[in-house]
C-alpha cells in the first residue's frame, strides 16, 4: 500500500481548515493525510522545526506572520541546510492578487477559494509527481559543479507557462531539453512541456549540469544511461549532416524514460567521458 502524502493545513479560520480537511480526506489518490493544522505562520514554523511533512497548504492572509512569510522563511531554511528536506508549499487563499510572490518563493501551485475539491486533488497529483522525481533524482546522485556526487540543488528552476499556468520546475528533475521547430521540449521523469527559449541560453545557464549531445539536445548528466550505434535510418534525419555523420550514428539512452536521443559525431567522445565519470 502508498505511503499517504503527510498535509500540514495552516489557515487561521477553522471552518476554512475544516472544510480544507474533508476535501484532502475525500481525496483517493493520491492518497494524502493531514498531520496536523495551525492557526498562524508562527504556530507553523514552530511545528516544522520539530516535524516533518510532505505538502503545507497555506493561507496567505493570517494574523502575524502571513502566509508569504512563511514560505520564504521555509526557503531561506533550505538554501542554508540544503540536505533537509523541503516541504512543498500549495497556497489556498481567497486572494489571487499574491500569485506571482508565491511563485517567486516555489510555490507549487496557488488555489484561489472556494477550493474545488477536483482542483486541490489536481494539485495533489503534481505534488506527488515532483515528490517521485525528487526522490528519483536524489537516488541517481547527480553531479555537483565540482564533479563529486551529491543531492541536486533544488534552488534552480525553470520557469515557464503551460496552458496559462506559471510553473518552476526544479533543475535537478530536468532530464533533458529538446529544441523542436520553434520551441523546445523540457523532459522529467512523468511529464513534457513546450516551453520558449534558446538551448544556447539554458547551456550557458546549466551547461555543468548538461551534456550537449547533438545541436538539438541537452540532456542531465546523471541522466544519461548507455551510449550505443544505431542505425542511420533511426537516427540519421535527426543528425540532419552530411553522409559521413549519417552513416556513423549514436544515440544515448534517458533513464526513467527509455527514451533514445541522437548524439553528434563531434559529441560522442564527450558523452564517452560523462560515463567514464559516473563510473568513476
Amino acid at each position: 500500500m502508498t505511503t499517504a502524502l503527510r498535509v500540514l493545513l495552516v489557515d487561521d479560520e477553522p471552518l476554512a481548515r475544516l472544510r480544507l480537511r474533508g476535501l484532502v480526506d475525500a481525496i483517493q489518490e493520491p492518497r494524502c493525510e493531514v498531520v496536523a493544522e495551525a492557526a498562524t505562520g508562527s504556530q507553523a514554523a514552530a511545528w516544522l522545526r520539530e516535524h516533518g511533512c510532505d505538502i503545507v497548504l497555506l493561507d496567505v492572509q493570517m494574523p502575524g506572520a502571513d502566509g508569504l512569510q512563511l514560505a520564504d522563511s521555509l526557503a531561506q531554511r533550505q538554501a542554508d541546510q540544503p540536505g533537509l528536506p523541503a516541504p512543498l508549499i500549495i497556497f489556498v487563499t481567497a486572494h489571487a492578487m499574491h500569485a506571482l510572490r508565491a511563485f517567486e518563493l516555489d510555490a507549487l501551485d496557488y488555489l484561489t477559494k472556494p477550493v474545488r475539491r477536483e482542483r486541490l486533488q489536481a494539485a495533489l497529483a503534481r505534488a506527488a509527481q515532483r515528490l517521485s522525481e525528487r526522490g528519483a533524482a536524489q537516488a541517481q546522485q547527480p553531479l555537483d559543479t565540482s564533479g563529486a556526487p551529491g543531492a541536486p540543488d533544488t534552488a534552480d528552476f525553470v520557469t515557464l507557462t503551460d496552458r496559462g499556468r506559471l510553473l518552476r520546475v526544479p533543475i535537478a528533475e530536468v532530464l533533458y531539453f529538446k529544441a523542436e521547430l520553434k520551441y523546445l521540449t523540457l523532459r522529467t521523469a512523468s511529464e513534457s512541456h513546450v516551453m520558449d527559449g534558446a538551448l544556447s541560453d539554458l547551456e550557458q545557464r546549466f551547461g555543468e549540469r548538461f551534456l550537449r549531445v547533438h545541436r538539438n539536445a541537452l540532456v542531465a548528466r546523471w541522466a544519461v544511461r548507455e551510449l550505443e550505434r544505431h542505425a542511420p535510418t533511426s537516427f540519421g534525419e535527426l543528425d540532419g549532416g552530411d553522409s559521413a555523420e549519417v552513416a556513423d550514428s549514436w544515440a544515448v539512452r534517458v533513464v526513467h524514460v527509455d527514451e533514445w536521443l541522437a548524439v553528434s559525431r563531434r559529441q560522442v567522445a564527450a558523452v564517452r567521458e560523462a560515463l567514464a565519470g559516473q563510473a568513476r
